[in-house]
């Protein structure tokens, strides 16, 4: 077991380096995040030994649960799930660098408050539901850049990007489109040059079009069951909202 997570590990950082080669990238450009919703402290540990250094959760919940075990090997924990606002406070007390999901300004600005009162900061991430489906959250593409102008009036948020999880679709040209209008949706920010808002950071791709979104810019890549294997439960429990 402990061998396929290694194994593992290695095609997709050489599934990630060739996707690079075949559009002229520098593989240092992309950055491997691992997915960990219902993973185990214990294998996760085994992709820290390993070298890696980017993990994720999608619930508040898990991100407690694990915290202890892996607080001792160095780490950056970003938050990737739909963010309740009862559920900020608890957030911060796990070292999460960059919240990748905030989709709406009634978080951002509750997020704010606490972090205030905290006397802290933390990067975030723009999420644009590129794909259009209502099972996704995410801001819509048309709102982004408002969404964008008034978190940079939130002095403890670090806007370094946009978010997306792309349309799952065998169709490859329709799953690139979503991470086409991603790239569009960044460039366009960029040039609006709002102050304090840093356009360097797309976040998008899985276990199964991470070439697609490195074709298309992603500068984060966001892979679980290519690593630790299949969950035991469907990923429509970590996209809603209702659930811990």
């Amino acid at each position: 077991m402990n061998d396929n997570i290694l194994h593992h590990l290695a095609a997709i950082n050489d599934r990630i380096a060739a996707a690079c080669k075949a559009v002229g990238r520098n593989p240092g450009e992309v950055r491997l995040l691992l997915a960990t919703k219902t993973v185990p402290a214990a294998r996760i540990r085994l992709a820290l030994e390993a070298g890696q250094t980017l993990i994720a959760e999608n619930k508040v919940q898990e991100l407690k649960e694990k915290f202890a075990e892996l607080e001792d090997i160095p780490h950056e924990n970003h938050f990737i799930g739909h963010l309740q606002t009862n559920k900020i406070k608890d957030l911060l007390k796990y070292n999460v660098s960059c919240l990748q999901s905030l989709d709406r300004l009634e978080l951002a600005e509750k997020l704010h408050q606490r972090l205030l009162a905290e006397n802290k900061e933390m990067d975030v991430l723009i999420q644009v539901n590129t794909s259009g489906e209502d099972s996704k959250f995410g801001v819509p593409p048309a709102e982004a850049k408002v969404l964008v102008q008034a978190v940079a009036a939130l002095t403890t948020l670090k806007v370094k990007g946009l978010m997306t999880i792309g349309l799952f679709s065998a169709d490859t040209e329709k799953v690139k489109h979503c991470f086409r209008l991603l790239r569009h949706l960044r460039d366009e920010i960029a040039a609006a040059k709002i102050e304090g808002v840093e356009m360097k950071e797309l976040s998008m791709g899985m276990s199964g079009d991470l070439e697609a979104a490195i074709a298309e810019g992603a500068t984060i890549v966001r892979v679980g069951t290519a690593v630790f294997g299949q969950r035991p439960t469907p990923d429509s429990y970590y996209w809603n909202e209702n659930v811990g």
